[in-house]
């Protein structure tokens, strides 16, 4: 063969060993978003679940380099939302912003749900707060004592975020533990209700300490008890449940989930850059002032979490004998 001729073949021979090689590193980027990514939310704007999904999507997208859209899609105790997300292409575009109701507390007190423990995967946890006893500034009740007390006169009226949320089982707790009759008034987020305290329109309310903090720290809400074990640094002067006579603690979680199916290595980007965002000196004074934890645990270890939160709901809703269709 001609020299000229050995040098075309090889050059041919070098350009197609190329192609060979950057075509399947071209296949195998399996962790790019070719839209907008929407966070949806399973309750009404305002609550905790609400603030967690747009304080970290603010980061992620800047991370991401993809828009991430926060849909609220309230209703069903949070299994309309999340319904819709469990039935969504597993391609990483459609997230849920979950928290302890409908990833774990529905599972054991519904009859039956639009969707089934198996249809979601855990990416982290993002937040979790205790939930806070409040009354309006203007009730006479100066502390829990005071409230079983009144209580015992009349009924009181309770609003609540939700059936099967996490201040409703809280609720249902305090009505059991301390023996006095309860009327819950529910809504479909935590921003309804807490509108129904600060009108009066109930005698108390417990709720997620991120959506009421504000109205506590503005006087608005007088705050009798938090459900944690310790008491929290934002409000060291209000007791625990334990310390206010009444034994019961809970702790409220919130966290993003995708369809099963989603592939590893989306699910691996999106909860490193879920913790990216949790690690910023900004989202940590913003869940401080909230008087919440950041999460950032990965895939396996939230999926695990979320196991186990299940199973000891569903100990809870079985001795509290709570059933809903």
């Amino acid at each position: 063969m001609p020299a000229l001729a050995r040098r075309l073949a090889a050059v041919t021979t070098l350009a197609i060993a190329g192609a060979t090689l950057v075509i399947p590193a071209a296949r195998a980027d399996s962790t790019s978003f070719s839209r907008p990514i929407t966070i949806v939310v399973p309750a009404a704007a305002g609550g905790t679940t609400d603030i967690a999904a747009r304080v970290v999507a603010e980061k992620m997208t800047r991370d991401l380099g993809v828009s991430i859209i926060v849909e609220n899609k309230g209703g069903g105790g949070g299994s309309i939302g999340t319904a819709q997300v469990a039935r969504a292409k597993p391609d990483g575009h459609t997230l849920l912003m979950g928290n302890i109701g409908p990833v774990a507390i529905n599972f054991s007190l519904y009859k039956q749900l639009p969707y089934r423990e198996s249809d979601l995967r855990g990416i982290t946890n993002v937040i979790s707060v205790p939930n806070v006893l409040v009354v309006h500034a203007d009730s006479p009740v100066r502390n829990v004592d005071e409230l079983v007390q009144l209580a015992k006169t009349r009924r009181l009226n309770a609003s609540t975020s939700g059936v099967g949320q996490s201040p409703h089982m809280s609720t249902e707790m305090f009505r059991q533990t301390t023996g006095i009759d309860v009327t819950l008034v529910p809504f479909p987020g935590a921003a309804p209700a807490v509108t129904a305290l600060l009108g009066r329109q109930v005698d108390f309310m417990i709720d997620n300490l991120p959506s009421s903090m504000p109205h506590i720290k503005s006087g608005k809400f007088r705050a009798l008890a938090i459900t944690s074990s310790a008491r929290s640094a934002q409000l060291p002067n209000v007791p625990t449940m334990t310390e206010a006579g009444v034994p019961m603690e809970v702790t409220a979680w919130f966290g993003l989930l995708a369809p099963a199916g989603t592939p590893d290595a989306l699910v691996t980007k999106l909860q490193q850059s879920a913790r990216k965002a949790m690690q910023t000196q900004e989202v940590q004074q913003r869940f401080a002032e909230l008087g919440g934890v950041p999460g950032g645990e990965t895939p396996a270890e939230y999926d695990a979490f979320i196991a186990r939160e299940r199973k000891a709901w569903a100990q809870i809703v079985k001795a509290a004998g709570l059933s809903l269709e």
